[in-house]
Formats: structure tokens, sequence, C-alpha cells
């Protein structure tokens, strides 16, 4: 089973969600906002990913944080990973774990990849 993290009201994590369903692929989703998200697996995902990939910086949950947090958020480690797990909207969305492997941003090609279609 694939999981989707994400928002359920964001626009891609819709499209996701959608084409995970055409594609026959079981999936469900994790909603930063109903489901929370701890730091530790925000860690994990900053190993594999690294920040710039992970962070979205073009937002504006990203632009309301505070300078520390920012300065924070560029050191990375568990410092970084706790103020994103408090502030999960700055995370770039959708994380998509297929249990070995987790994509960010909406990327098709990669997905079917993944599940060798």
């Amino acid at each position: 089973m694939v999981t989707i993290y994400g928002i359920k009201n964001c626009d891609t994590v819709r499209k996701t969600l959608k084409w995970f369903e055409a594609k026959g692929i079981e999936n469900k989703l994790h909603d930063f906002r109903a489901d929370g998200i701890d730091a530790k697996t925000i860690e994990a995902w900053l190993d594999e990913v690294r920040g710039k990939v992970l962070i979205n910086k073009r937002g504006p949950s990203y632009r309301n944080l505070g300078d520390d947090d920012k300065a924070t958020l560029e050191q990375g480690g568990a410092a970084a990973a706790a103020v994103l797990a408090a502030n999960p909207t700055v995370i770039k969305r959708p994380v998509v774990d297929f249990g070995s492997t987790r994509t960010v941003a909406y990327d098709e090609e990669r997905w079917s990849e993944l599940a060798g279609l």
C-alpha cells in the first residue's frame, strides 16, 4: 500500500489521489492536519531526500515562519524535523511513501516506475 502524505484540501494532493486511484494502486492519505506527523518520520525523510527537496520555501507557511525557525531548517537534522513537525504545511506536498522509497511533489513518471507500471 502506498501512503500519500499531505493535506486533503491541497489541489496537488487531490490530483495525486486521483492518479493512484485511476491506476488501481491501493493507497491511503495521511493528512498532516488531521493525523499529525512526528519529527522522527520527518527526520528520516530529511536524511533521504534532503531539505532542499522537502521544504516548500515558496508557500505562505514558510514565509510566516520566524527567522530562527528558518535558520533551523537550513541546518537540518532533528531540530529542523521538529520545526517541520510543528509546521507541517511547510513540507512540500505530496510525500508519497512506497515503503522502501519516498518521492516528493507530483511525479507521475517516477510513480509509474516505482509501481512497476
